[in-house]
């Protein structure tokens, strides 16, 4: 299995639950912004020139959500509850929450404040931008009461939902007020394959 990988992006979920699983793979690293990323050889892989993508077999996938779904599905189904179990529902939610919820308001901040060259940056879109970050997280601080995971036993939505959140502490998200997910935060970045995975 062979995984385009670069640090500081969504990759390093992908990278961190076949840690979990322990199944074997091939890094092919990129830094963000190299311009390899948009160059023929990478772009015939995954057109739109973005990590993560997997490679396994004759299979190609390129949405790190889906990446987290298709390896569960194949090599490790107990990560991903089934429909007949009863957080299945709780489950879904907490998969989807980060792309749904969480990584618009990280996505515009990131731009304004670290991608965009200083001239070009505008401080009240970013301000915007982590307001609404903040805003989003109180759902998922709210839901963690007295929880450790996002759905009962660790899954799937912790290595997507999780990584979010662990995202969102680093780049400044006030967690002052917000215990349950420090504590999580904490947690999940304490497990041997996500030090692993950010390591690579």
């Amino acid at each position: 299995m062979k995984v385009y990988f670069a640090p500081q992006s969504r990759a390093v979920r992908t990278v961190w639950l076949l840690e979990e699983i322990g199944k074997p793979y091939e890094l092919v690293n990129f830094t963000l912004g190299q311009k390899e990323m948009r160059g023929p050889d990478y772009t015939a892989i995954n057109p739109n020139g973005r990590v993560p993508t997997v490679v396994d077999g004759d299979s190609t996938i390129s949405e790190s959500t889906a990446i987290a779904q298709y390896l569960a599905a194949k090599y490790a189904p107990g990560l991903a509850p089934g429909p007949k179990a009863q957080n299945f529902a709780e489950y879904l939610q907490w998969l989807h929450y980060a792309e749904g919820m969480i990584m618009p308001p990280i996505n515009n901040y990131v731009v304004e404040t670290i991608l965009l060259p200083p001239e070009r940056r505008n401080e009240e879109i970013a301000m915007r931008a982590l307001k609404l970050l903040n805003r989003t997280l109180v759902a998922v601080e709210q839901h963690m009461d007295g929880r450790d995971f996002l759905a009962g036993d660790f899954t799937i939505a912790d290595t997507i939902t999780g990584h979010a959140v662990i995202m969102s502490r680093r780049l400044g998200a006030e967690f002052a007020n917000l215990p349950n997910l420090s504590s999580y935060a904490d947690r999940l970045e304490g497990r041997p394959a996500f030090q692993a995975a950010e390591a690579a």
